[in-house]
Parts: C-alpha cells; structure tokens; sequence
C-alpha cells in the first residue's frame, strides 16, 4: 500500500506539472536561471566574446563597416570575410530594444546567448510534445535545459555562433512535429514544411559555419520517409518528399543571405571556399558557395530521387519483406556514399585547414563527454528501444540523433549541437523505459521505485552535474589584463600593432582598441618570435610596436612549442607554486618538482628534479617592483635556471634553451636588448614592452591626417587606400628621406581605409592600418 500512495502521488504531481502551461513556465524559469548564473561575474567568459562585442560596439557608431582596423594588425580584418553580419547585429537590435530600460550594451550582450538558449529549449519542448507527449517533451526539454554541453554555449557572457544554429534547427524540427501530427488543411500542413528550409536558409546569416543544419534536415527527410515506408504509412512518405523539398528555396535563401551579409566560410570570397572549390573541382554560379553547390547538387536531388523511387514502390506494393529489402539496399548504398565522398572532403578540408592545437577543435574523448552530458551521455541508447514497435516520429528524432551524434566524436565543440539530440532521445527513452518496466514488475511499490529512478532521480542527477559544471566556470580575463590593456589603449597610438599570445588577442581588440598580430586561431609567426626562433628586427615588418608577456601564456608553453612545431623534448618549463615561507625559506612545489629558496645577502636556492637536488645556474627573482638576478651561495651543478616571483607566490625553472626565448628573456630578467622598454607591469603577470623603432604615429590636424615619424630614418613611406568594401582604389610611394611627418593627401579616391608601410630602401621600418574617419574623430574628442 505505501508504494501504491508513492507512486500516486508522483503520478498526481507529475500530471499538474506536466500540463503545457505549468511545463512550459518550470522549463523557461530553470532553463534561464542556469544560463544567468555567469552574470555573477565582472567579465565576459572566454575569448571570442571580446572580438564579437568589439565589433558590435564599434558599428553602433560606425554603422555595418565592413573594413574593422583593430583586429589581426598590421592589416585589419574585412568583417564579411569572417561571419555573417548578423552574427553581431543581433545583440545590437536586442541592445536597442531594451536600452530604453537602461539596460548597457555590455549587459544585452552577455544576455543574448541565454534568450536564444532558452528558446531552443522551449522550442524542443513544443517538437517532442507535438510527436510523442507531455511526460516527453518535459523531460527532454528539462534535460537539455540543465545540459552542461548546451548551457555552456547559451549561458550569460560565453557568445558563439553555433547557437543560433541550433535554435534555427530547433524552430524547424517544432514545425515537422507540427505538420506530422496536425489535424489541418494540406495548407497548412504545406506551409509548415516550408519552414525547415527556411530556418536552414536563415541560419546563414548568423554563423560562417551553419551548414550542418542543411544535412540534419536532409537526414530527418530521408529517415522520415523511410520510416513511414517500412510501417506502411504510405501517405507520410510524401512528408519526408516535402522535407526535402523546401531545402532548395532554403540553399536559395542562404546564397541570397551571403552575398547581402557575407557568405559562410565556404563562400567563394572565402580563402577556404576557393581552395576547395579548386580541390573538389567546384565551379561557381549562381551559387556562390562550395557547400550549397555540393549539397544541392549531389545530396538534395539524390535524397529527393531516394524518396521519388520509395512513393514509387509504395504503390505497387505492400509486402513488408520486399519494403525491407528495398531500405537494405537504399541504407548500404547512402552508407557507402557517405564514406566514400566523406573522406575526400575531409582530407581536401585537412590539406587545406590542418589542425591548430585549440581545445575545442580537438576529437572528443570520454572525461569532455562525461563533463557535457554526465548521466545522460550514458543513457541515450535506451531510445532505440522504442524501435521494437516504431513510429514516424521515432524515424524523424532517427534522423537528428544519425547527424549530430557522430559530430559529437569529431571536434569538442559539437558537442553543444549534439546536445539536442542527447537530450531528445534520453527524455523519450526514460518515459518508454518506465512505462515498458511497469508493465512488466507486479507490485505498486517496484512501479514507484522505477518511477523515482527513471523519472526523478537520473533527470536530477543531469541536473547536478549540469549546475554544479555552470557553478565551476569562471573569466580567463581579470582585473590584471583589463587593467594592463586599457592602459595600453590610453597610451599608444591609434595605429599601433601588439603582440600577444593568439589567445589574449581578442581582449587587445575590446580593452586597447587596438590591433593584435594574432587572434582567434594559434599563429606560427607568433610562436616562433616567443621561442627566440624570429629575431627581433623582423617585428618591424609586422608592424609590431608592442609585445606582451604574461603569466598566461607561460602556462601555455606546451601550446607555444605545439603551433611552433619545434622538438618539444629541448625545452622545458615549469611553472612551481608557493607553498610555504616558514622562517624565511620559500618552499614551491609542482609534483616530482620543488625549489626551495632562502633569501640574503646570498641566496641559498636548490632544485629538486624528481628526487635530483641540483644548484641552479642562474636565479631572479621579482618582488615589489624590483627584478634583479642574485647571487647564490653555493656553485652552480646545472645548467637549470629559476625565476621566483614573490608577488603572486610562483616560480618557474627552465632548462638553458627555454631561459633563452624571447619570452622568457622578457618575463622573467632585466636583461633585454636596449630597444624593448618595459611601460607596464603588475609585477608578474602581465607585461608589456614598446619595441623601439622607426616607427609611425598616426594623428589629425585642422582635420588631416598626419603621419609622424620617429627616429626618422625613413626613406619612402607608401600609401593604400581601401573603400570599405576591401577595394583597393589608391597605390602610391611617397619620398620621406629627412621628414619627420608626412600630410595625408586629401585626394585618395575615396578611400576610408589606409593601411601604411614606412621603409628604407626595401628595408621595412613599420606598417600599420587606420580608418580616416577614426583618426579625425579622436583628434577632436581630445581637443
């Protein structure tokens, strides 16, 4: 009797919660409270972020520039050439909207991801309502809601492209659920399977690589009809057929949406569409992107004529054996085009774009697995029990889990859209494995504890893991690199280049306004010059004016070796962490390594090297704002040197090759070529050296743009003009010999973009990038 009244009561709750209005209020409430947790926080999550908002920002003053000087110095960045405009005009028009209630850009920014997560989530929830049921659609919508690989791309402050991705998938797959399981006019049902295509085609605009949303659709077309094939549902075969379908007006609209707002990174703008286009034999019309041409032309009119010969047969007969047979052959001869013509784009793809050593692009392994989906990533097999007595919808949700299921193995950052699909099939999974073990256990009290199991606990525990992988997320960035960065901004020039590690890249473009070398995407350039591998002097064709070293990019090092493609087995670095100073000895510590240091007049430092006590050769150490080399009381047994920072309480020991790098010279001694000069540090954490050169200052005066030298030995400085379209329409060299500035000429046919390059000879002192516009306007904010 008490498991009768336990299970009653679940039951009674279970159906007041369940009930649409009540649902739909839990799951919008929990999916946004999870996904606001990071506004806690002073700072954006990440990097990317910082570019986005950057850019956002500027063209709320600017208008939709296309040409943006502040980014991947000494040339600037062509916008279209990266995303699609409304990657960054979204969070503008949401910042528009809700400004009036004195809402900051800074705070629309960070709140955009949560609103398009949160409706992909109630999205979800109305598909699997329309296709299966209450109990179903609450628990996959609740499981997605709380999915730490979801949340993590749709939370406050972490802002990607990939989400309205799938919030265009989801507004899709709600409108084949609707038009399956609608009691309306063929109308209708018509204009509901216009909308898959539609949401593909409308993807374009907000994400360069949307295209995974065209062979989902393509996939839930081909398994729907061939799942309403095999039951003999033959009038539903005709919905995968309309599936299909309103993909072509799709593929139109997204070609459309490239040449208004910029083309995917496959567009034949792109560098990556046009060496594709060359190595798949791709020829462009009135496409204008590899994708949609491949897609289109193979992928949509053969899944178009698959469905075409499955209506056919359906009509001459019924034999479910032969219907069998036919989805044999169709499965074997899909399966064996796709691996065929899979492999030659992916190792045309690889030639072309090798990996770089970015976390979210490396192949999935169980601990990233287990951290975004927890129980749940165990749990989604129990779906494909349904397939003991199948429906049409069991086929439609076949066709999500096909595609994104096997992204998620490929690079880590798919498992964000493969999350849906988790979600989906666990929450329907736990319902029909409840209701499949009740009917088969006897006793009330054995219903109630499958009910407590499937229904309560294992979606709570998706629910820990979820909150409890939010709660542990914090900023890389922190008042040390805001502080140093902005401080960069205030005193350099408009025009000046910076080198940092590709990581911090985008923050130099939010904090400094100003032009990073590097950003987004590791650079070998830039992982030489750390490692000594680029003599200095070469800076100077990069237009760098400013190189950063930070504490950061020490624990990086790996990374820094890995993108230089050195032999990583001639450096090494280890970063050691304070672990006590009793009685006036540090001790620091990092596994089989330790330092222990005891300051005076001479310094008593030994290092053990796993269980080896050796004497270092050279030692520094920075406190206060003194950094100075010391001498050691005993002789040097090895060639192993220390820096120990007593600021922040770390110190790192190197072998000579890695005390030898441009990083290490600059980080951790005073004791670098006369033409760095250190203008900030915090004492050990982020430092940032002007290299000294012949060097450009871009300035206004009475209107005009001056170029100003220092150390004027210069000989020609030449001049290229841009419209903002990245049309070059002026080239010309100018004799600077014994000038200190150079006046701007006044007719550049109509350029707004300069990019600059000073020289002697063919010797090149400086170059660097600038918009008119921005030159003038600063000149008379500072009057």
């Amino acid at each position: 009797m008490g498991g009768n009244k336990v299970l009653q009561t679940l039951l009674s709750l279970n159906e007041r919660i369940l009930r649409p209005r009540y649902a739909l209020i839990l799951l919008t409430i929990l999916a946004a409270v999870i996904r606001l947790i990071p506004m806690r926080f002073k700072y954006l999550l990440g990097y990317d972020p910082y570019f986005h908002l950057a850019y956002t920002r500027y063209a709320l003053t600017h208008g939709w520039v296309n040409f943006f000087p502040y980014a991947l110095g000494p040339w600037g960045i062509q916008i279209r050439l990266f995303h699609p405009l409304g990657l960054w005009m979204t969070p503008a028009y949401i910042y528009k909207l809700i400004s009036p209630f004195g809402v900051s850009l800074y705070n629309a920014f960070r709140i955009t991801p949560v609103i398009f997560g949160v409706l992909t989530v109630v999205l979800v929830y109305f598909s699997v309502l329309r296709a299966y049921g209450k109990r179903e659609a609450f628990l996959a919508a609740f499981l997605l809601a709380v999915s730490f690989a979801h949340v993590f791309r749709s939370m406050a402050g972490y802002y990607r492209g990939d989400n309205y991705m799938l919030f265009w998938y989801a507004v899709g797959l709600a409108a084949i659920a609707s038009a399956l399981t609608c009691r309306c006019s063929r109308y209708v049902r018509f204009a509901l399977y216009l909308v898959p295509g539609l949401s593909a085609g409308l993807a374009a605009a907000f994400w360069q690589a949307y295209y995974p949303i065209f062979s989902i659709f393509l996939s839930n077309s081909l398994l729907l009809a061939l799942g309403a094939f095999l039951l003999g549902k033959d009038e539903k075969v005709t919905d995968g057929l309309a599936v299909s379908l309103s993909l072509l007006p799709g593929v139109l609209l997204a070609n459309w949406i490239g040449e208004k707002l910029g083309y995917g990174m496959t567009g034949e703008t792109r560098w990556l569409g046009k060496n594709l286009a060359k190595e798949l034999g791709v020829h462009f019309g009135i496409l204008k992107d590899v994708f949609l041409i491949v897609f289109l032309k193979y992928a949509l009119i053969l899944s178009i004529l698959a469905i075409l010969i499955l209506i056919l047969i359906a009509r001459f007969t019924k034999d479910r054996r032969i219907r069998w047979a036919v989805a044999l052959i169709g499965v074997t001869i899909a399966f064996f085009l796709t691996f065929r013509y899979y492999g030659i784009v992916e190792e045309a793809f690889h030639r072309i774009f090798p990996v770089a050593p970015i976390g979210e692009t490396q192949k999935t392994n169980w601990p990233n697995w287990w951290e975004a989906y927890g129980i749940s990533g165990v749990l989604f097999p129990l779906f494909f029990l349904r397939f003991r007595r199948p429906t049409t919808s069991d086929f439609l949700i076949l066709g999500t889990a096909v595609v994104l299921i096997p992204m998620t193995l490929v690079w880590t950052r798919f498992l964000f859209v493969g999350s849906l699909a988790v979600a989906i099939l666990v929450g329907i999974g736990l319902v029909d494995t409840f209701e499949f073990l009740s009917s088969k256990v006897g006793a009330e009290w054995k219903r109630a504890a499958v009910a407590v199991l499937l229904l309560l606990l294992l979606p709570s525990a998706s629910a820990y893991q979820g909150f409890s992988s939010t709660l542990a997320v914090h900023p890389f960035v922190d008042d040390h690199w805001a502080d140093a960065l902005t401080y960069l901004g205030e005193h350099s020039s408009i025009n000046d280049v910076v080198l940092t590690w590709w990581d911090q890249g985008h923050w130099v473009t939010y904090f400094s306004n100003r032009a990073p070398v590097a950003q987004g995407s590791p650079s070998r350039w830039v992982a030489k010059y750390y490692l000594g591998l680029i003599p200095s002097k070469n800076l100077m064709g990069a237009g760098v004016d400013y190189v950063i070293v930070s504490y950061d990019t020490l624990g990086e090092f790996g990374a820094v070796m890995d993108t230089a493609g050195v032999n990583e087995s001639d450096y090494a670095l280890v970063i050691l962490h304070l672990d006590s100073s009793y009685g006036g000895v540090f001790v620091f510590s990092n596994g089989p390594y330790s330092l222990m240091a005891a300051p005076g007049k001479t310094w008593d430092v030994k290092v053990s090297l796993r269980g080896q006590v050796i004497i270092p050769a050279e030692v520094f150490v920075e406190s206060g704002k003194a950094l100075t080399r010391v001498e050691l009381s005993s002789r040097p047994t090895a060639p192993v040197y220390v820096y120990i920072n007593l600021n922040y309480g770390y110190a790192v020991i190197m072998n000579r090759n890695a005390f030898d790098t441009a990083l290490a010279k600059l980080m951790f001694t005073n004791e670098y070529p006369d033409y760095y000069k250190l203008i900030y540090s915090d004492g050990g954490l982020v430092k940032i050296f002007k290299f000294v050169h012949p060097n450009v200052i871009v300035t206004s005066e009475n209107n005009s743009v001056v170029l100003k030298f220092t150390n004027a030995t210069g000989t020609g400085v030449g001049i290229y003009g841009y419209l903002d379209n990245g049309t070059l329409v002026f080239k010309k060299w100018y004799s600077v010999a014994g000038k200190d500035e150079f006046l701007l000429p006044e007719n550049l046919n109509g350029s707004v973009v300069i990019r600059y390059t000073y020289s002697k000879g063919k010797t090149v002192w400086d170059r660097g990038v600038f918009r008119i516009r921005d030159v003038i306007e600063q000149d008379q904010n500072q009057r």
